[in-house]
């Protein structure tokens, strides 16, 4: 009888560590959502490099998944949900719009790891994640103001969120630095991606006497409108040189697996923690790529120097005095915008001659 006890038990034993080991060596899930096409060449194009690259790092220890053109709202709750309950440890969700169906997930599937892209809600199981995109709009402005010979430089803006108008004023603090006669035209397409409003708005703002082209939408189509007029412009998330070889100054390039790749890593090892995280210039997982060689030495020169003095930190575009275009200091003299604070933008610095839309 003692001996049957103990075979039983053994038998359990042996099953349960069996067991153990299988779901020790299953490979993690982990699941991105995207806003866009991982074919728009511009943002969802470089978070899916960053997921290729994350999971051949791993090899075999992590498995992935992704869900394309999710559109911001009801559609995207049912996706992370879905994501959530067919067994996924971690969800990358990877737009503004995404904020509040992540923070709801989180709540719901408090075993779950979640990260949010640009947001600013975070919870036990979630952090947020963004990038410093108003380094690479500063160095941006700096090339346009340098480049425009009508003093008039054009931007087209897909919602009016903290990100995008934050970046557009780095734009035009970048452009102003250097040309003090500058004025920026800006054209809302509400949309992150639609090849055809992203060149039509192109060409109105040509139309208006805009000769450089800046975007913070994701294909490349405002640069292909500005290669057929002759007019310059900059590449947005990724490197798109290849679509407008004459036109395309240079590309500020989103370089997501860095973070993709030490999120897991933390998820792992059972070290990861909420956080919001920023990353920029400085950890190169925002660069500048594929400057033209065509551009002036001038040019380059204050491309490369720009890039530098904001990398090593010595320069901050969003250091005061700063007023908004309604005569208020926004930034006190000697004061750098807290992280807190950039995410909160929404006001146009002075001599931006618009109003936000509501």
């Amino acid at each position: 009888m003692q001996l049957k006890k103990w075979l039983t038990a053994t038998a359990v034993s042996l099953a349960t560590l069996y067991s153990g080991q299988l779901l020790a060596d299953d490979p993690l899930k982990v699941g991105f959502v995207y806003v866009g096409p991982v074919g728009d060449h511009g943002w969802s194009y470089e978070h899916d490099l960053g997921r290729k690259e994350m999971e051949q790092h791993f090899a075999g220890k992590v498995e992935t998944t992704y869900v394309e053109n999710v559109p911001e709202g009801a559609d995207a709750e049912r996706v992370i949900t879905q994501l959530a309950k067919s067994g996924h440890d971690v969800i990358f969700t990877t737009s503004f719009g995404f904020m509040n169906p992540t923070l709801k997930a989180s709540k719901r599937f408090p075993d779950v790891t979640f990260e949010h892209a640009t947001g600013y809600k975070r919870s036990d199981n979630l952090s947020t994640y963004a990038l410093r995109t108003y380094e690479g709009r500063y160095v941006s402005g700096v090339a346009a103001g340098m480049t425009t010979k009508t003093n008039t430089i054009g931007y087209i803006a897909s919602f009016p969120i903290p990100e995008v108008i934050r970046d557009i004023n780095s734009v035009y603090m970048g452009a102003k630095s250097v040309n003090p006669d500058i004025e920026i035209k800006i054209v809302w397409v509400n949309t992150w991606y639609d090849p055809g409003k992203e060149s039509d708005a192109a060409n109105a703002l040509m139309d208006q006497g805009v000769d450089v082209i800046l975007q913070h939408t994701d294909s490349p189509a405002p640069l292909i409108a500005a290669e057929k007029r002759g007019v310059m412009g900059i590449g947005q998330a990724s490197d798109m040189s290849s679509f407008a070889p004459k036109s395309h100054m240079f590309s500020v390039r989103d370089v997501w697996a860095p973070h993709y790749i030490r999120t897991v890593e933390e998820v792992m090892s059972d070290s990861w923690a909420p956080e919001d995280y920023w990353g920029g210039f400085a950890d190169d997982i925002l660069q500048i790529v594929s400057i033209n060689p065509d551009l002036p030495a001038e040019l380059k020169e204050a491309i490369d120097s720009t890039h530098k003095l904001i990398k090593s930190g010595e320069f901050h575009p969003f250091t005061g005095p700063i007023k908004d275009n309604q005569g208020n200091e926004v930034v006190p003299a000697g004061h750098t915008l807290t992280d807190n604070e950039l995410a909160g933008v929404n006001w146009y610095v002075e001599g931006i001659d618009a109003t936000i839309p509501n």
